[in-house]
């Protein structure tokens, strides 16, 4: 229970500060005060539930944990379901700020963040573009989490260096996908969104998790030359 909830508050920081510094202050920040935004949100949840649930925040997260061997699978489902509750309830407290308490009108587009490809959206780039860019960025970004958290790594720095690589993310792939490596990130948005951000999402839950398992795999040969 105690992961379960820290996983949820970790999730819904993530989300309402990362998000909410794109639709709020997306014009006055730009792309890197986005960048920033989400890498910072991480790294203060990474030191405070970091103890608690290791702060994965992230069913992709989760998942190469779980291919990696470092976590069973009914604790794999126990942090997706808090990691989508956090991200859903921040994604309605967000949508609740953005209209004052107005529900919006039918029909009416809500930008709350959400990830998106293709044809009006950010740099137009492809679907093959947009899940080439997930999986990669995913791959990178789990490789570097399973790296940072392993017992033989510098003790206090894997938050720093998990934040950093996310921002990093965040600055090459903001204009091409909204930036998820995160299913959970982008459901909270999309279901409020309406109906564009639900018809894409499943490339967002396909390439986080393609490139998190890859990673894990990796991982493993990895971390086998330590024996």
């Amino acid at each position: 229970m105690r992961k379960s909830i820290a996983e949820l508050i970790g999730t819904f920081t993530l989300v309402l500060f990362g998000c909410g510094a794109a639709v709020i202050a997306g014009e006055f920040i730009g792309l890197a005060g986005i960048a920033f935004a989400f890498g910072f949100a991480l790294i203060g949840m990474a030191y405070g539930i970091g103890r608690i649930s290791g702060c994965h925040i992230n069913p992709a997260v989760s998942l190469g944990v779980l291919v990696a061997g470092r976590m069973s699978f009914g604790e794999f489902i126990l942090y997706v379901i808090s990691q989508c509750a956090g991200a859903i309830l921040a994604s309605l407290v967000l949508l609740m700020i953005v209209q004052g308490g107005t529900p919006p009108a039918d029909g009416t587009a809500i930008n709350l963040g959400q990830n998106g490809f293709g044809p009006g959206y950010l740099g137009e780039y492809s679907q093959f573009s947009a899940y080439v860019f997930e999986a990669v960025a995913t791959f990178i970004f789990v490789l570097v989490i399973l790296g940072s958290t392993h017992g033989a790594a510098p003790v206090g720095f894997g938050g720093l260096a998990i934040g950093i690589t996310l921002v990093a993310i965040h600055l090459v792939g903001i204009d091409i996908t909204g930036v998820s490596v995160n299913p959970a990130r982008s459901l909270g948005p999309a279901i409020f969104a309406g109906e564009d951000a639900m018809s894409q999402l499943w490339l967002f839950f396909a390439a986080p998790a393609t490139g998190a398992v890859v990673a894990a795999i990796v991982n493993r040969v990895l971390e086998s030359g330590d024996d």
